[in-house]
């Protein structure tokens, strides 16, 4: 990018702090400042080619330019006040020690329903919760904070991860107002973890981190052309992080490639090395089942999804289409029962747990709250859920038990456990969603069809890669499989965006879309 117009987008102490960055030895090449990877980051720390220091200048300056001002995406909810500071101190541990991990001094944004014990709230987006310190890292952030990464920030959500209302904005909270989609202004960024999707894709910091109960990290990744990862439920620490489901909840990485997305999940306490898993040629010999139900009834993302079938042939890969799930369509009612239930006793007891000076400290206080103060918290959608969830009882009820059954039944025996025991596969493939909607505060999201819901209620593990934009909006193709088959998925998931390269900087266009230029 030439100087003058990266002063002009980015102003001029942006340009100013890493103006070396632009000039490397021939060995390497330029540096695209906007597509950094985590791992080009990480590499640049290493070699000494940036600071800590000036990466987080760098990045606190574009989050003025892009999300504060210019497209105003609003996906950044609170900086932190100490950045600078801190990345300054992790400057002088690795002059002085070394570095503790890859992601040393690396800038990322964490989702704001994500406990951190450094100054910034917590606040799931809701004014509820305004001003509360929490006293401890979430797990996650524990992990994360001693493998060196450096916190810019959190990011806006969907209130309450998207669990309030019916009728909601995707993208929207009390305190946080509504983020908007990088690729189209007036459409929607999904949600819940939106911000964390948008600052991802816009290039805000390296990589984020977001949570999900069910499609919340794979949806806004495949809407704001980005990979995300579902991990397997229990594979990361949950504690610290407001709750609606532990049956379902788990943080998961954003980023903007594969690679980057395994650096994550391993900083935030994953498992396994899964950059051993990454291979170019990784789809060669493997078994993908292809889920075509979810996209039946549209038959332009059908046509999408038959393209990607295509890529993943030529890749080597064997196969078998029309792999859908016995159980398709049929885990949707009992998921709402057991959501309902363990959202009322997990908030109940996270909000609980604050000081007896705090204002909510119970679900009922909640949605006292929200009445109080209904014209700031609910100008255009209600709390329906919040009523209907403090309406259930306690987990020992037959209600509950017996949906929570039937949850594993129809996402596991009935699910992704049969149809991939009946064709021996690998992983199920099909696109993650549809394309962006637009954002309608009167009527609340339209939605996309997507094929979250199966890995979510499961537990099991869930990637989304980019693949495809439909009319200039980003599609993602999933891959989702077994408990604790990450390195499976990851390695498919690797070969198939190196094969591809799919991605697009994200081109804030206020109008709308632009048209497809080639199918």
């Amino acid at each position: 990018m030439p100087d003058m117009v990266r002063r002009t987008f980015l102003g001029t102490g942006a340009a100013a702090v890493l103006t070396s960055c632009v000039r490397v030895d021939d060995s390497h090449g330029g540096v695209d400042l906007l597509e950094m990877s985590l791992a080009d980051v990480a590499e640049g720390l290493k070699t000494g080619r940036w600071t800590s220091r000036g990466l987080a200048g760098w990045y606190l300056e574009r989050i003025e330019a892009v999300d504060r001002r210019g497209p105003k995406l609003n996906s950044v909810i609170e900086l932190n006040p100490r950045a600078r500071e801190e990345a300054a101190e992790l400057d002088r541990e690795r002059r002085e020690k070394g570095p503790r991990s890859p992601l040393h001094g690396v800038p990322l944004l964490l989702k704001d329903n994500i406990d951190t014990a450094d100054g910034m709230t917590t606040t799931a987006g809701s004014l509820a919760l305004e001003g509360w310190r929490p006293p401890r890292d979430a797990a996650v952030a524990a992990a994360l904070r001693s493998a060196g990464a450096l916190f810019l920030g959190k990011t806006n959500l969907s209130e309450w991860a998207n669990f309030r209302s019916t009728h909601s904005s995707s993208g929207w909270s009390g305190r946080g107002g509504q983020t908007k989609n990088p690729y189209a202004l007036d459409r929607n960024p999904s949600g819940s973890s939106s911000g964390s999707g948008v600052a991802v894709a816009a290039s805000l910091c390296a990589a984020a981190v977001g949570t999900e109960t069910d499609g919340s990290v794979i949806s806004p990744a495949s809407i704001n052309g980005i990979v995300g990862l579902k991990p397997t439920v229990g594979l990361l620490g949950g504690a610290g992080i407001i709750p609606i489901a532990h049956s379902q909840d788990t943080a998961g990485p954003m980023a903007r490639t594969v690679r980057d997305a395994a650096l994550l999940l391993a900083a935030m306490g994953g498992r396994g090395e899964y950059l051993k898993a990454l291979d170019r040629a990784g789809l060669k010999g493997a078994r993908i089942g292809i889920a075509r139900k979810f996209y039946e009834k549209h038959a332009d993302l059908d046509r999408i999804l038959t393209s990607q079938v295509d890529v993943l042939r030529r890749c080597g890969a064997e196969v078998i289409d029309e792999a859908d799930l016995p159980s398709h369509g049929k885990w949707s009612e009992p998921e709402g029962v057991v959501l309902r239930y363990e959202f009322k006793a997990g908030l109940n007891a996270y909000l609980g747990g604050q000081p007896e000076s705090r204002p909510v400290r119970s679900m009922a206080q909640l949605i006292e709250f929200n009445e109080k103060n209904r014209a700031k918290e609910m100008p255009w959608f209600n709390q329906e859920i919040l009523v209907q969830t403090q309406a259930k009882g306690p987990l020992t009820e037959k209600a509950y038990l017996d949906a929570r059954r039937d949850c594993l039944r129809l996402s596991r025996d009935e699910g992704i456990d049969a149809v991939m025991a009946r064709h021996a596969l690998d992983a199920v493939v099909t696109l993650s969603s549809g394309p962006a909607w637009l954002t309608d505060w009167v009527n609340g999201d339209s939605g996309a069809p997507d094929s979250t819901t199966p890995a979510a209620v499961a537990g099991y593990p869930h990637i989304t890669v980019p693949a495809a934009f439909h009319r200039g909006l980003p599609v993602g193709l999933s891959f989702f499989g077994r408990a604790w088959s990450e390195p499976v998925l990851f390695r498919l998931a690797y070969a198939y965006e190196q094969e591809t390269k799919a991605r697009r900087k994200p081109g804030f266009a206020a109008g709308g879309p632009s048209p497809e230029k080639k199918a």
